[in-house]
């Protein structure tokens, strides 16, 4: 099934209903309904083919949330051009990896002259696209698609650091909007509030898949922002909302959200959902003091879509992410390659109707994420003798902070590109409001203030990756081998 189809009883079956709710700069809200929101992507979908896009090409698209950002897509998905999100904190350095990995046939921006793209890259202005596109015709385009067509490259990095494209289907897609719908209960009854970024899967994979295959009523904010977290939660009343553990915390700061108001806002809500990084106990404990409401927490990853969600009806148990979604098949491995029982630490391996199809252009990467016809993780955990599994981190050394990935040796990468840096070593420090904030350790000769550093890093990385500290030690500790033990840093 492709994604045209399986959102067509909402796009054409509730044309005259409000479907889509943003907020202007001004505070002001409008409204889109169904069909205004297929006709845009039509003449989107007629303009990108005017340009000569095809079934099969690649489209960048770095956005942050705004409808162009829906109109784009679902133009793609109808055209059979394969859309390539980038995360809009992302500068040259790591666009340009994507760009020359994915080459797309260009990149839409809202940036002007200051857009940081590689050379001899075709940047579509997003305003003058859509303005272009205005004028379209708002038949569908013909193109005969099938769901093991490629809709989706979202690009995600081993612990390696090597940036890889996970190629996604209609049917992934598909299968994983149906199955997150079922399990959560997501009706046409329900208002979502989006405040997730689009080009992430949780926000795009998860959020806009579920509002369009359910038919509900979706506010899409740019981002959450605490200064007007209490009025837009008031104002729109949502009954379902997806976060990360760092926006949580946000909503239990009294300034955020006052605890006058925090009743309000639960009786209203029926689901809150939390993903991306791991929930603390004592956030899931106090917002059911504060809200009413005990947060489900799920997991999942941009090859996979979602995995295991606690139960919507049953025990959402803090510190872990349930078992397997329906559908899905999860096991956990040893490091020889056998399977653990319950009570043992392993790595998860999973099949799935989710699973990405490969990694593009990356054969050798696909074959070493494959066991025996299940799809290796890296993220180890235990499970309990009820079927919950409890997450226990990574094989590798993946930093997350605030439901973004950071990758140490990118972060290496760049700091030994200064010569006066002789070792390098980058890692996760908890942090409170975070979860995890990246901090490098340099062996570096003392005629390098590490201020430079630091700019360095703001200068060429997403801000969330620019580690909060410089610690200079002696040397690294290392393993006969010469590998790094960063087990072995010191902590304070």
């Amino acid at each position: 099934m492709t994604l045209t189809d399986l959102f067509k009883p909402s796009l054409i079956g509730r044309a005259n209903r409000a479907g889509l709710e943003l907020t202007g700069a001004d505070g002001n809200t409008t409204t889109l309904t169904f069909g205004e929101i297929d006709a845009r992507a039509n003449r989107l979908a007629a303009e990108l083919a005017a340009r000569g896009l095809a079934r099969g090409d690649r489209l960048c698209v770095h956005l942050p949330n705004r409808v162009e950002f829906l109109d784009l897509f679902l133009a793609c998905t109808r055209l059979g051009v394969i859309f390539v999100p980038a995360n809009v904190l992302y500068r040259e350095r790591e666009l340009r990896h994507i760009v020359a990995d994915a080459e797309p046939r260009a990149v839409v921006s809202s940036r002007g002259a200051d857009a940081v793209y590689p050379p001899d890259t075709p940047v579509w202005l997003v305003e003058e696209l859509s303005a272009a596109a205005a004028s379209r015709s708002a038949a569908p385009p013909a193109t005969t698609l099938t769901g093991t067509d490629p809709a989706l490259i979202v690009y995600t990095s081993g612990t390696t650091g090597v940036a890889k494209g996970a190629v996604l289907t209609h049917d992934n897609l598909a299968a994983n909007a149906r199955t997150l719908t079922e399990a959560w209960r997501i009706t046409e009854a329900d208002r979502y509030l989006a405040v997730l970024p689009l080009f992430h899967v949780h926000g795009l994979a998860n959020g806009i898949h579920c509002w369009l295959l359910s038919g509900c009523l979706m506010r899409l904010e740019e981002r959450f922002d605490q200064r007007s977290a209490l009025r837009t939660f008031l104002d729109f009343r949502p009954s379902l909302f997806f976060g990360v553990p760092t926006v949580y915390v946000r909503l239990l700061d009294p300034a955020v959200i006052p605890d006058e108001h925090a009743a309000e806002i639960g009786r209203a809500a029926r689901l809150f959902v939390s993903g991306s990084a791991p929930l603390p106990a004592h956030v899931h404990a106090a917002f059911i003091d504060k809200f009413g409401h005990t947060i489900l927490e799920r997991y999942g990853m941009s090859e996979a879509l979602m995995i295991m969600s606690n139960p919507y009806d049953g025990e959402r148990r803090a510190g872990t992410v349930g078992p397997p979604l329906p559908g899905v098949s999860a096991r956990l491995v040893g490091d020889d390659g056998s399977v653990v029982g319950d009570g043992d630490v392993g790595e998860i391996e999973i099949r799935s109707p989710h699973l990405y199809k490969e990694y593009w252009r990356r054969a050798d990467a696909t074959a070493a994420a494959d066991h025996d016809g299940w799809f290796r993780t890296g993220d180890v955990a235990v499970r309990s003798d009820d079927g919950y599994y409890t997450l226990r981190g990574r094989r590798g050394d993946l930093i997350i902070s605030g439901g973004f990935n950071i990758y140490p040796r990118e972060i290496e990468e760049l700091l030994l590109e200064d010569s006066r840096v002789h070792e390098a070593a980058v890692t996760g420090m908890p942090d409170d409001i975070r979860g995890e904030v990246p901090v490098a350790y340099i062996v570096a000769e003392e005629s390098l203030d590490v201020a430079e550093l630091e700019a360095l890093c703001r200068s060429q990385l997403a801000s969330f990756k620019v580690p909060r500290a410089f610690r200079r030690i002696d040397v690294l500790p290392r393993t006969a081998l010469g590998k790094v033990q960063k087990h072995l840093l010191p902590t304070t």
